[in-house]
């Protein structure tokens, strides 16, 4: 277990998040929206989770069933983590892969990546097609 910074581009927004990166993996989902931003996150659960600041700055998007938020910087607009409930995990918060501000390369592409078919509902089974996550 490690405890990992992360910000928005600006600095506005910071976070801190605690994960076992190797044991946790990260996740690509290819909803629209998840498509869209090219979301690749680290999903840890809400306790792990610490905003440390810019509650202020935070923008919230949610569409569809309007069941995971995804939050960003109103400033610089940059997608710094979602939160949801997931009926596997319980509350979870995602951390955008591209906001961490402390991971080593090789620590993040040798981490296992699960990838969800959001575009169906299945959030329990990878899509079919992966290569465009």
């Amino acid at each position: 277990m490690k405890t990992y910074r992360g910000s928005c581009h600006c600095g506005a927004v910071r976070y801190e998040a605690d994960f076992d990166l190797a044991a946790t993996g990260t996740v690509k989902c290819n909803c629209s929206i998840c498509t869209k931003m090219r979301f690749w996150a680290v999903q840890v659960g809400a306790s792990a989770f610490r905003l440390v600041q810019g509650k202020e700055a935070l923008g919230e998007y949610r569409f569809g069933a309007h069941r995971d938020g995804h939050c960003f910087c109103r400033v610089c607009g940059v997608n710094v983590f979602s939160t949801g409930e997931s009926v596997l995990r319980g509350p979870f918060v995602a951390v955008t892969v591209a906001s961490l501000d402390d991971f080593e390369v090789e620590e993040l592409v040798s981490a296992p990546v699960r990838y969800i078919d959001g575009a169906n509902d299945n959030w329990g089974t990878a899509p079919v097609e992966t290569r465009h996550l």
